[in-house]
């Protein structure tokens, strides 16, 4: 019998420890805690050589470090594809040096002799290596940096260069690239006239020096290359916008402008003004992040380069360089204040510049990305995401971006926009922690709120909103009774969430006037007794009523499995893809969206069969008001298809019932029209963006979903 308990013991102890080793393993880099920095970078003299042929980068950095504590050992974040070959102290001496055996994004450097704290030390890098895939990226599963033969992107997420502390570190720096001369190369920093320079060799041809200056603190080092970009200087409301597009994509280079300026206007208007409010916009090559904004810099995606189907994006690029630039998170932890932030940006320009309603259809597609993976982890706990994931945009940027609307009504407008006001004049050029909105925001509610109103507790909200996950879903039990004076209403708020407790609005609707109660709820369960002047209409009683709160419901959870579908069918996965639109109609039955992206899924499989019952489906109920466009869509695939199968005049009833819907989404009457002309062969389809006026696009051209972001037509992978 001990001995058995002895095995089991033993059986336990080993267990865990698999356990363990299996989680280490599968941890990705960013999510294990580096050690204290003891040395930060001030300042970057970088030079690098692209070779496009080779699709690899060879480079020297000469970094100016100061030490935080007194050490001997400078610790480092460098691409692991990019090989150390030596490092040298001011004097020349080499000094050793190794990857970190466990997270081999760092690099350790031995000094000769300790450096006390608030001293400086200047090493020397030497360094080359592959970059042409996401293979080790820093960023799983991103090709944060990629070289090829008509261009590159060096992304700082990438450590093309060594960095301390990222992302919060912030230094001058001088960068020069050395390029083939068929590149124009547009980054940070101020960049001076291209140098001519001899090539390696006669088949290579000649190539160009380009210098960048970086004279302001931040977070310096993003750069895009290439054999096909042309500067577009433009200027809108007295802001200059250099505008980096190819050239038969540069004819809306102004519109571009106008709307980064718009943006950076509202922007300053809300939070105070930024140093230098210029900016370089740069169409981003395909196979990286559809958006990504660095110091005066704005990168989008080839895919999304429209200016009418991007404003919002674009808008959330400019307000980065308020939170992201300016003010940085200190730790991957504390990217709610910026990425969370600046994604609730979208929603306070569209207030600002097309109406309240705009505004709430941006928060409506928070709350619909927040459900998406809103489990994966708190948004206090960011590191455990991969940055730029789908879990990291539905819990960061949407979860986050709601919980900045919450707070908003909570504190009320004056109190909520003269918080990230200060937050903003506070930490600018600075890193700041949650824990610092989380009192900066306590001191102004406390200071707007005067005897007797009690103010709000952020405290409570803070706490299990940003360290926990868990949504509520609202039901109702309630009972009418007549009164002397009216109407009383008595009954129960419930949610699942024992831990929940928050001002929750009631509105009742009446045979007179509504009237909205507000309802202190705690806990799974709250009793609310209500008087009311005229009779409450039949189900006219709401929970909630101005969506202050990000709550769950059946058709916010429908649109959430949805959402999941349509990022997976955007990667190529299928297959998952009708599992996630299966869960939404099991949600929802008959949801026209839901089975029209099955359908979509199924054709990209060519199984023509089931597609065609999914677009029959898809026709059979009547679709949301902003899913209408499904309707049109519907029928073109289902002639699509017949003419696959060689049925042509069952093709073209299907075309004509598409034009007779009058329905102009993603240019759908201009591609009926072209199939009633000319039979669809596989792989031939024109696609658009629902709501655009556009052209119609090829399907390889077509915009990618953001989290959230209004339904977009699929596109077929490319083939590998």
């Amino acid at each position: 019998m001990t001995r058995s308990r002895s095995s089991k013991r033993m059986f336990r102890r080993v267990s865990k420890l698999a356990l363990v080793l299996a989680l280490a393993a599968t941890t990705p880099l960013y999510a294990q805690a580096p050690r204290p920095v003891s040395f930060l970078a001030a300042h970057y003299d970088v030079s690098a050589t692209i070779d496009a042929i080779g699709q690899s980068l060879s480079a020297t950095a000469k970094i100016d470090f100061k030490a935080t504590e007194a050490s001997s050992n400078v610790r480092v974040e460098l691409h692991p594809n990019l090989v150390v070959k030596e490092v040298k102290d001011a004097e020349g001496k080499s000094l050793s040096f190794e990857r970190d055996r466990q997270n081999p994004l760092f690099v350790n450097v031995q000094l000769l002799t300790p450096v006390a704290t608030s001293g400086h030390v200047t090493l020397t890098f030497t360094y080359a290596g592959l970059l042409f895939n996401e293979e080790n990226s820093p960023v799983p599963g991103v090709r944060a940096a990629s070289i090829t033969k008509d261009g590159a992107y060096l992304l700082l997420p990438a450590r093309w260069f060594p960095l301390t502390d990222f992302p919060a570190n912030r230094y001058t720096a001088t960068f020069r690239l050395n390029v083939p001369d068929t590149f124009a190369v547009a980054g940070t920093g101020k960049a001076t006239a291209p140098t001519p320079m001899p090539g390696k060799n006669a088949v290579e041809g000649g190539r160009l020096l380009y210098t960048f200056e970086c004279t302001r603190l931040a977070q310096h080092g993003t750069f895009v290359a290439s054999n096909n970009l042309q500067l577009n200087p433009k200027q809108a409301e007295g802001i200059s916008v250099a505008v980096y597009a190819p050239k038969n994509m540069s004819a809306n280079a102004q519109e571009f402008a106008s709307d980064v300026a718009r943006a950076s206007l509202t922007f300053s208007d809300l939070f105070g003004p930024i140093p230098d409010p210029s900016y370089t916009l740069i169409q981003l090559p395909e196979g990286t992040l559809r958006e990504y904004a660095a110091p005066g810099v704005l990168l989008l995606s080839q895919r999304q380069w429209d200016p009418k189907a991007s404003d919002r994006a674009i808008s959330r690029l400019v307000a980065s360089q308020w939170w992201g630039v300016q003010v940085a998170p200190a730790t991957p932890n504390d990217v709610w204040i910026t990425d969370g932030l600046a994604r609730y940006c979208e929603a306070l320009y569209a207030e600002q510049n097309v109406g309240k309603e705009a505004g709430l259809r941006a928060v409506d597609e928070f709350a619909v990305g927040a459900l998406m993976y809103e489990d994966a982890a708190p948004i206090a706990q960011a590191s455990r995401l991969a940055p730029y994931s789908p879990d990291y945009r539905s819990v960061v940027m949407n979860k986050g971006a709601m919980l900045f609307h919450m707070l908003r009504a909570m504190m009320g407008e004056v109190a909520f926009k003269s918080a990230l006001r200060d937050f903003y004049f506070q930490y600018a050029e600075k890193s700041a922690r949650i824990e610092d909105f989380e009192n900066l925001a306590e001191r102004r509610v406390q200071a707007a709120f005067k005897p007797p109103q009690d103010p709000p507790n952020l405290r409570s909200f803070f706490a299990q909103w940003l360290d926990s996950t868990g949504i509520p879903e609202f039901t109702l039990d309630y009972v009418v009774y007549r009164t002397p004076k009216g109407f009383r209403v008595v009954g129960k708020i419930k949610q699942p969430l024992d831990t929940f407790h928050m001002p929750v609005e009631l509105r009742i609707e009446t045979e007179g006037n509504p009237e909205t109660k507000t309802i202190d709820v705690v806990g799974t369960e709250s009793q609310f007794s209500v008087d009311v002047f005229g009779r409450p209409k039949p189900m006219g009683i709401k929970v909630d009523p101005n969506n202050l709160i990000l709550k769950s419901s059946a058709a916010l959870r429908a649109r959430a499995a949805i959402a999941r579908g349509e990022d997976l069918a955007e990667q190529g996965r299928f297959y998952d893809a009708v599992a996630q639109y299966q869960k939404a109609l099991s949600i929802q039955p008959g949801r026209p969206l839901a089975n029209f992206r099955m359908g979509e899924a199924f054709f990209y499989q060519k199984n023509y069969q089931a597609a065609a019952n999914s677009f029959r489906e898809a026709l059979q109920n009547v679709p949301e008001p902003s899913e209408k466009w499904t309707e049109v869509w519907s029928h073109i695939y289902l002639g699509e298809i017949f003419d696959v199968l060689g049925q042509r005049e069952r093709a073209v009833n299907e075309y004509s019932k598409a034009k007779q819907t009058n329905d102009n989404t993603g240019n759908a009457q201009s591609v009926a029209e072209q199939l009633l002309k000319k039979p669809y062969s596989e792989g031939g389809t024109l696609v658009a963006t629902p709501g655009s006026t556009e052209p119609a696009k090829p399907a390889s051209t077509l915009p990618t979903p953001a989290s959230g972001d209004r339904p977009v037509l699929k596109k077929k992978p490319d083939p590998p």
